[in-house]
């Protein structure tokens, strides 16, 4: 996965994700709406077959704020990863 900052600033980022689609941007999207600092997060695809997601974070830490949500969103991948190792 490659990342791409089209805006870059303390309050309003955004981000090109390249060759990923709404199965990472949703999850994250969620999670950085349970931020209080968050006020915009959202993303957008053109076409799924041909088009990269814009995903768009606005509040007083915007960078922070992705930041967080990503490794919220690791813990619970990791948590939900050691529980299927369990599985017989």
């Amino acid at each position: 996965m490659e990342v791409q900052f089209l805006i870059d600033e303390k309050e309003k980022i955004k981000i090109e994700i390249k060759n990923e689609g709404h199965t990472l941007c949703n999850p994250i999207v969620k999670e950085l709406w349970k931020d209080d600092k968050v006020e915009v997060a959202g993303y957008s695809i053109d076409h799924s077959l041909v088009s990269n997601p814009l995903l768009t974070v606005e509040g007083s830490d915007a960078k922070g704020s992705l930041k967080k949500a990503i490794a919220r969103l690791s813990k619970k991948v990791t948590g939900m990863d050691d529980k299927f190792k369990k599985i017989k």
